[in-house]
């Protein structure tokens, strides 16, 4: 998961966002049929039955290992009670590995089972008493070879006074039965790339945009006003930018302040996205970034992540692009929205660059690579500023930086937009992928007349230094230094998916040391909750002098360690308009920051 930062006042979006596209070709004169009780939902368990018909001699289900994270996450260790049935006779199920099940039968089958999820989304699925959050990929199995055929999907026993709704599945209320729910999808993949939400919720439309788009908000503590005006802002502006939407109806899941888990993040869909925030001030962040996502990534495809495998990695050195560079247009649409102003946007760019050259793996991990070891991030020692960059930092720098090379060798009469466009035309609508890097490459080329060879040698293909000064200065834009003051935990801990933390080493100085804190400590609770899921990004929120109290079990006993947070210096990096700057580069900064070039203006 990768929650938005929010040091300093103001939000700084990262996200892990993953999606999923589909160019298969099957039949789809069967439909299979899933049936999710959402009885007892204190007891965290969804009940799922799957019928399927025409069968012949036996058929083979699985359940994804992983989805809405580069992180393999096996969901079938949740699963427990699977009975197959053929008519009223119980057939023979087998487990063959630990994510495939096949049972014998010839003409319909039924599969019962039962799985456990107490997760908060938007990465993971959740049952309780408050409302469900289903990503029906972690929940649902599947037939290998019949993902393509038409499926239907019925939720009987939904709690008195909740309702339900996903994306590109439209659920309607049986008037037969009270609390039941269901819809169709046009396959599997089109059900499991729309997340469901249960529960007592509050939705709207936002007003004068078409096609239709729906906002629908758990949890307390938002401005519904403020919700609604920013995410119009956000979507006018991309919808604009884009020349037009690729969907006939868009949701917004949002789960917002108690409703929301952490600190939030978001994950995009092909008609959707679900977003946790824990206030509203936070969404527009992360909802720019997810909203671009329709283009970039959802439709905008790596050919590298086609067809999609659930059953293990998938490989693509084009996160760079799909995650960072969709998160430059993130600040882009803040800024040229009028929801940030310029200093907050300068801000957020000299963050980003604090962030990357804070980090000792930016002198030799390159933004392909550092797509390509995504699957990594599920291992907090990789997350360690030795040992890796983030994809989504690097990338969005480099969006920025493409874009003024982009304005300057154009007199500012082309931009970024015009290659995010240009591969919209010539692969999204023409249902093609693109070849990672390369295809961004030659887009940008075509689009300027001249070589980027050197530019995607160097620095995506490389991990040569970036050269901020001359190119920001293209733009009219300098970059100064500074140090400022962070809080130190004073110990490092990391754990397995699905173990606990455990303190490796202990700085001997630090006040965790004096307070008793010692290696192979197992961190039981943290400040009277779950330990943070990345640890770095909690400590950017916090400031020196910060109590830190821990529960940890030592041995066979648990002892109580309480502490303050210590200090260390870092080196900043700041960007702010240069003063005597040319004509030219006035007119590339107000480019960038407006949307405009010299003969087109989205703003």
């Amino acid at each position: 998961m990768r929650p938005p930062s929010l040091r300093g006042r103001r939000p700084i979006p990262v996200f892990l966002c993953i999606s999923f596209f589909f160019a298969f070709s099957f039949p789809t004169n069967a439909t299979i049929r899933y049936e999710v009780s959402l009885a007892h939902p204190e007891q965290h368990l969804f009940h799922v039955t799957m019928t399927i018909p025409d069968v012949t001699g036996e058929v083979t289900v699985q359940m994804a290992a992983w989805d809405a994270l580069y992180q393999i996450r096996d969901f079938s260790s949740r699963v427990q009670q699977v009975e197959a049935f053929v008519g009223p006779q119980k057939a023979f199920a087998e487990k063959i590995d630990k994510q495939t099940w096949r049972i014998k039968g010839t003409g319909t089958i039924k599969i019962s089972y039962a799985i456990y999820w107490d997760e908060a989304g938007p990465f993971a699925s959740q049952l309780n008493s408050e409302h469900a959050f289903i990503n029906p990929a972690m929940i649902l199995f599947y037939v290998p070879e019949r993902r393509g055929e038409a499926v239907h999907l019925a939720m009987p026993d939904v709690p008195e006074r909740w309702q339900a709704t996903g994306a590109s599945i439209q659920f309607m209320e049986s008037m037969g039965r009270a609390r039941n729910f269901s819809g169709d999808a046009t396959s599997y993949d089109a059900l499991v790339d729309a997340p469901i939400e249960a529960g007592k919720f509050e939705e709207f439309q936002l007003r004068g945009i078409k096609p239709e788009i729906w906002v629908v908000v758990h949890g307390g503590s938002w401005r519904k006003k403020q919700v609604e005006e920013d995410l119009k802002r956000i979507c006018e502006y991309e919808l604009r930018l884009m020349e037009g939407a690729p969907f006939e109806r868009y949701t917004f899941i949002l789960h917002l302040g108690r409703g929301a888990a952490g600190s939030g993040g978001g994950m995009e869909h092909s008609n959707s996205t679900a977003i946790s925030a824990p206030s509203d001030e936070y969404l527009p962040a992360v909802a720019a970034h997810e909203f671009f996502h329709l283009w970039n990534v959802k439709r905008i495809r790596p050919a590298t992540l086609e067809p999609v495998d659930r059953t293990r990695e998938m490989y693509t050195r084009a996160l760079w692009f799909a995650e960072g560079v969709t998160n430059t247009y993130g600040s882009y649409t803040l800024v040229r929205s009028g929801i940030w102003n310029k200093e907050q946007f300068y801000g957020d760019l000299g963050e980003q660059i604090t962030e990357l050259e804070g980090r000792p793996a930016n002198r030799w991990q390159s933004a392909e690579q550092s797509s390509l070891d995504a699957w990594f991030e599920k291992y907090s020692l990789y997350n360690q500023p030795e040992y890796s960059v983030s994809y989504y930092t690097k990338g969005q720098v480099l969006g920025d930086l493409l874009d003024i090379l982009i304005r300057e060798r154009t007199n500012n009469e082309k931009s970024l937009d015009d290659v995010l466009r240009s591969m919209n035309t010539e692969f999204a609508k023409q249902g093609k992928t693109y070849r990672d890097s390369l295809d961004v490459e030659r887009t940008a080329e075509k689009i300027v007349g001249g070589s980027f060879e050197e530019f995607f040698q160097k620095y995506v293909a490389g991990s040569e230094p970036f050269p901020y000064r001359e190119i920001l200065g293209l733009a009219g834009l300098q970059l100064h230094t500074a140090e400022r003051t962070l809080p130190a935990l004073g110990f490092f801990a990391d754990h397995e998916h699905g173990a606990p933390w455990v303190v490796r080493t202990v700085e001997p100085a630090g006040f965790a040391a004096q307070a008793g804190l010692r290696a192979g400590d197992v961190i039981l609770n943290w400040n009277g909750g779950e330990v943070p899921r990345r640890l770095e990004r909690w400590l950017h929120e916090q400031k020196p002098g910060d109590v830190l109290r821990l529960r940890v079990r030592r041995e066979d006993k648990e002892v109580s360690v309480e502490f303050q947070l210590g200090e260390a210096k870092e080196s900043i990096y700041e960007v702010s308009e240069a003063s005597g700057a040319s004509e030219k580069a006035r007119n590339i900064r107000e480019g960038l920051l407006h949307g405009v070039t010299s003969t087109v203006s989205v703003h």
